[in-house]
């Protein structure tokens, strides 16, 4: 029913099973808070029944049945929801304790810097689902376990501000993915953020704009390959145990030589997302953050179909040093932490370097395949040239793209920033076409910045 549906349908049907939800929970809420203060804790609760989902178009409907959620997953996920979609519903959790005149401790919650209301947290899902109950309570602890549904499936996320505090204390809230499905109805990419340092990278080039030797397009098409056919490979070769899931790569070579465009044509003919992890943004200083962040990355893309892009990766995975300091020993945990998640991640890894020698051997031995892009030779030049400037009308009669091949040896990063130097010389001079000088100019200039002689 679901794929009949446009976007507004979807949103309007999730509205309605999300309300359904909401009465539900509030009845719950209603029994946990008249039995908790009752005065009659010994007797037995009994929840009211979920709505029935069964049948039902919403994306909050089929979550719940195609998972098979009970109870307890239920009012865990309706609980991280509500602060989003009805927040004054968790007002009552305000009620103080006139013994103390403070909040309860057993709510649990926490405070936002914005939002007035309250927040929940784990401790707010074992009141709720447990009480006073400690068995119960303990049966609790397991939903936010790692491999448990709600967290392996990236409905709910938990953080806590300190390790060294209690585990129920850790903020309990909605993936935004999870948010942006059960209400709009539409899939969430994740956008470039403080807390997702990536992005989604993309291009209007095809293969044929892209010119490699044919030793390096026999190692990209492997790559396409495994991409494409994963799980048949493992299967009809009898791999699965012995193989891992992913796939790590690296590329080196020179700069402009085609290794980020590489990486999202591969994304392009495979038709996933690749995402350039910004490593200034994921490395820290102080200890233990640099790891959180690469949790963090590595959890949102675990169940992701993703080719994760590490672009200049020396600065995360260089070479280990000998430890003669503490900043030593903790750096070279960050790179054993780096090495279990990449090894562990079911996706394709890509890893681009100028210098193949700044990469720690733990990392280049696992690798299944070693990449070198080189600088082009001058047949190669020549193609790239004439890919930059399709358009014949656009070239002055002087120009002459096999002499300058053979003449300059350029990357085709350096070919593209000539390319838009001529363009602006000749239309600063107000001429409809480029000339073999604008050409040579601006080669000039990338030989200079290149610091070769001109």
């Amino acid at each position: 029913m679901k794929l009949s549906l446009s976007t507004s349908e979807l949103s309007a049907a999730n509205a309605v099973s999300l309300d359904q939800e909401m009465r539900w929970l509030m009845e719950v809420m209603s029994v946990r808070f008249n039995h908790y203060f009752g005065g009659d804790e010994k007797s037995q609760l009994l929840f009211p029944e979920p709505p029935d989902m069964r049948g039902e178009g919403s994306d909050y409907a089929s979550l719940i049945t195609q998972l098979g959620l009970q109870v307890p997953h239920r009012i865990v996920l309706m609980l991280s929801l509500l602060p989003h979609i009805q927040p004054a519903l968790l007002d009552r959790f305000f009620i103080q304790n006139r013994d103390l005149a403070r909040t309860y401790t057993e709510f649990g919650g926490w405070k936002g810097k914005t939002h007035a209301g309250f927040l929940p947290t784990c401790e707010t899902a074992a009141f709720i689902i447990a009480g006073n109950n400690m068995q119960q309570r303990f049966q609790v602890f397991s939903l936010f376990d790692d491999e448990q549904v709600l967290l392996s499936k990236r409905l709910i996320q938990i953080e806590r501000s300190d390790m060294n505090e209690p585990l129920m204390s850790a903020a309990l809230t909605v993936t935004s993915e999870c948010l942006n499905r059960l209400t709009t109805g539409v899939d969430h990419k994740p956008d470039y953020s403080s807390h997702f340092p990536a992005k989604r990278i993309s291009t209007a080039l095809q293969w044929s704009d892209l010119v490699l030797n044919p030793e390096t397009r026999f190692e990209i098409d492997n790559i396409i390959a495994w991409l494409s056919n994963s799980t048949s490979l493992l299967q009809d070769w009898g791999l699965e145990r012995s193989v891992k899931p992913g796939y790590r790569c690296l590329f080196y070579g020179p700069p402009g030589t085609g290794k980020t465009l590489t990486a999202t044509l591969i994304g392009q003919k495979c038709h996933v997302d690749v995402y350039r992890i910004d490593l200034s943004m994921m490395v820290s200083k102080y200890i233990g953050e640099t790891e959180k962040n690469l949790a963090n990355l590595f959890d949102q893309a675990q169940d992701k179909n993703w080719v994760l892009f590490f672009d200049e990766a020396d600065a995360l995975f260089g070479t280990r040093t000998e430890t003669s300091s503490s900043n030593d020993r903790h750096a070279n945990q960050e790179v054993s932490y780096l090495l279990q998640r990449v090894e562990d991640f079911p996706g394709v890894v890509i890893l681009a370097t100028n210098l193949k020698a700044n990469i720690d051997e733990a990392f280049a031995r696992r690798f299944q395949s070693s990449v070198y892009f080189s600088i082009p030779d001058n047949e190669q030049r020549l193609l790239l040239w004439q890919g930059l400037f399709q358009d014949p009308g656009k070239l002055g009669s002087d120009v002459n793209f096999q002499a300058i091949a053979d003449k300059y040896e350029l990357a085709g990063g350096a070919m593209t920033n000539v390319a838009r130097y001529a363009a602006i010389c000749a239309t600063r001079a107000k001429r409809p076409y480029i000339t073999q000088q604008d050409l040579v100019a601006g080669i000039r200039k990338e030989l200079i910045k290149e610091g070769r002689t001109v």
